[in-house]
């Protein structure tokens, strides 16, 4: 069949996205799915920061690639094998395909799945197969097992969370990674309890969901940190109980201040080593920093090895929340029904796919929480 897609071709093409036009539309063949796998026709995709990492080349991954992993959408068809999902069926995307079988999988720590980052390596599914082509016939790397800027994309079942169809699926898009990731490294990489202080750095789609996180747990105070005021507004807004702007020249010191000594739990959702080097800076004796935001390979942070063992501190990295994907998406839907995770205030605007390079330079310059590609 075809469908229409967003292809990059290549890494590292310059600011302004507008000008430079990475992301190209085109029509793509797509084959059907095989066996295991399901077509899935996009209702709604996020343009996140880990999208811009790639385009940027800081994350570098196999081109030519057809970009996308925060989505959702409707089952039009399934391959051989599939027995959860059914024509119709509304779901949610996971951005590591969860295989179920592998050491991490099977002790509980899915984000790790072993044949899940092994595809998303190679740009695959979790079968190995690639199912985007060129119209001439060139085949296309899959991003993260979703590829979600094309109108109709094939995923492994195992990519896969099934949606109760009320929910709105273009909202249902951000449980699938900014949700997932921001909410989940609160409650299962941190583990978070009632009464704990919680500082988090950096107030897009992911830090903003761990401050929701950091609320919903019981964590007071709960500080939301960021360049940019309309950012800081939106995080009292959904949680927060102090916003302080990052440009502040004693910013650890006024953390320390208001959380008596530094905070329990330091989330960096910025993916920057300076910023990371501070997060742990403001934390207490006792205190533990997580890493959420991706930062550049090449990159190297610089810490006094000393305050780990004589204040036992702990530095930790959190993917993908380390969530259990069909476990956890359910489970902050069901929380956002009931008015415990506002969601919606991340939904900045509706866009079309023509209109992705523009919008790639609005998250760029941090002047946005959540754009989602439609395609009605």
């Amino acid at each position: 069949m075809r469908t229409v897609s967003a292809v990059l071709y290549e890494m590292e093409r310059p600011a302004p996205y507008a000008q430079s036009q990475p992301l190209k539309i085109e029509e793509l063949e797509l084959e059907g799915p095989g066996p295991g796998e399901v077509l899935v026709e996009i209702a709604g995709a996020g343009l996140c920061h880990s999208d811009l990492s790639v385009i940027s080349g800081a994350r570098p991954r196999p081109m030519p690639m057809v970009l996308g992993h925060e989505a959702s959408g409707i089952v039009r068809e399934t391959g051989a094998g599939v027995s959860e999902l059914a024509a119709g069926d509304h779901v949610v995307f996971s951005y590591v395909p969860i295989c179920g079988r592998c050491s991490f999988c099977m002790t509980g720590r899915a984000s790790l799945c072993e044949r899940g980052a092994a595809a998303n390596g190679k740009g695959s599914l979790l079968s190995g197969a690639r199912r985007f082509r060129t119209t001439a016939g060139r085949e296309l790397n899959h991003h993260l097992g979703v590829s979600a800027f094309s109108r109709f994309t094939v995923a492994a079942q195992e990519s896969l969370v099934k949606l109760d169809p009320s929910f709105p699926l273009a909202q249902a898009a951000l449980f699938g990674c900014a949700v997932m990731t921001g909410v989940g490294a609160v409650i299962n990489t941190a583990g978070v309890k009632a009464g704990e202080s919680v500082a988090v750095f950096g107030l897009g789609g992911v830090g903003l969901s761990a401050i929701m996180g950091a609320k919903l747990a019981g964590a007071y105070p709960v500080l939301g940190i960021d360049l940019l005021d309309d950012k800081l507004a939106l995080a009292r807004q959904v949680g927060a109980t102090h916003a302080l702007n990052a440009k502040g020249e004693r910013l650890v010191e006024e953390i320390q201040a208001l959380t008596g000594g530094g905070a329990h739990h330091a989330f960096d959702a910025v993916g920057h080593e300076k910023v990371l080097a501070q997060a742990y800076a403001a934390t207490r004796r006792g205190g533990t920093t997580v890493a959420i935001g991706l930062p550049h390979p090449g990159r190297r942070l610089e810490l006094s090895p000393v305050s780990l063992i004589a204040e036992e501190r702990t530095l930790k990295g959190s993917y993908m929340g380390s969530c259990v994907p069909r476990r956890d998406i359910p489970r902050y839907i069901d929380l956002h029904r009931q008015g415990a995770l506002p969601v919606d205030r991340l939904f900045s605007q509706t866009i079309k796919l023509e209109e992705i390079n523009s919008a790639f330079d609005v998250l760029d310059r941090g002047a946005t929480v959540r754009q989602v590609v439609t395609f009605e």
